[in-house]
């Protein structure tokens, strides 16, 4: 069932998708090499409190941590642990964040020091997969039609794989709502997008072939081949002519941009 939501419903979404965007500034802001992801997920779990809301994903379906946090070949739904950050490893951060009733929902991924071109394209390609996903989120259209602008400009323009796995969701009181989201698909297929839906938008584009499996762990998903994996995510409110992005990378992309550890190099690429 597909959850609708009022003007006030969708500010409250906005204040936890905002604060979600804050917790990823604030990773952009520290994070560099010799870190362990247990450290950089601390940081954002802190920062999320400090704030008074609550992390999403901390216990959700036995989920042990604050962030997924997935480097280099895997996906996403990475497990914090003791693995250290190096310079050259790309790393795809996913927040929740739950305040007054509402989920907020986003990911980006960070390249740490120099990484080679072609990884640099793949990113920004996913960022703009994003973008083109989210201007497709209007009043009138079909899911459909926002995975079909996923996937053509992807696998069709760029030559990359898009992951069937895992997909976008609505999301509002729960983390994960009606209707699923998927990164690929037909024109003019799936649920009718109405005003006041939310959902979270998540390409995720692998740089070899689509194929992904699950690791031991029983969470974190890689890419069959071990080449690289970029996954970015907002939250976004249907409306009428243009989607409302309740989620932003301003603060983030701007972080990113300070901190001499990160190159933000793929922004232009």
């Amino acid at each position: 069932m597909i959850h609708y939501k009022t003007k006030e419903e969708i500010e409250l979404i906005r204040h936890s998708a905002q604060l979600v965007s804050a917790t990823l500034a604030e990773v952009a802001a520290r994070l560099k090499p010799g870190m362990t992801t247990l450290e950089v997920d601390a940081i954002a779990e802190q920062f999320i409190r400090d704030h008074g809301a609550v992390p999403s994903f901390k216990n959700y379906k036995g989920f042990p941590n604050t962030c997924c946090i997935s480097v280099n070949e895997a996906v996403v739904h990475g497990i914090p642990n003791g693995h250290v950050i190096k310079e050259g490893d790309v790393v795809s951060v996913d927040v929740g964040v739950y305040a007054n009733g509402f989920h907020g929902d986003s990911a980006y991924t960070f390249a740490v020091g120099e990484v080679p071109p072609h990884v640099q394209k793949l990113m920004a390609a996913t960022k703009t997969a994003l973008a083109k996903g989210v201007e497709k989120a209007v009043a009138g259209n079909r899911v459909g039609d926002i995975a079909y602008a996923i996937q053509e400009y992807v696998e069709k323009e760029r030559g990359y794989g898009v992951v069937r796995e895992l997909v976008g969701h609505g999301l509002g009181r729960n983390l994960h709502e009606d209707p699923q989201v998927p990164n690929y698909g037909r024109r003019g297929s799936g649920a009718v997008l109405k005003e006041g839906l939310v959902i979270a938008i998540e390409p995720m584009v692998n740089l070899g072939t689509r194929d992904v499996e699950y690791l031991e762990d029983g969470w974190t998903v890689v890419t069959r081949d071990r080449k690289v994996s970029v996954h970015y995510e907002h939250t976004v409110a249907v409306m009428k002519g243009k989607a409302d992005m309740l989620s932003t990378f301003e603060h983030i992309e701007a972080a990113e941009k300070q901190n001499p550890a990160l190159n933000g190099a793929y922004i232009s690429a």
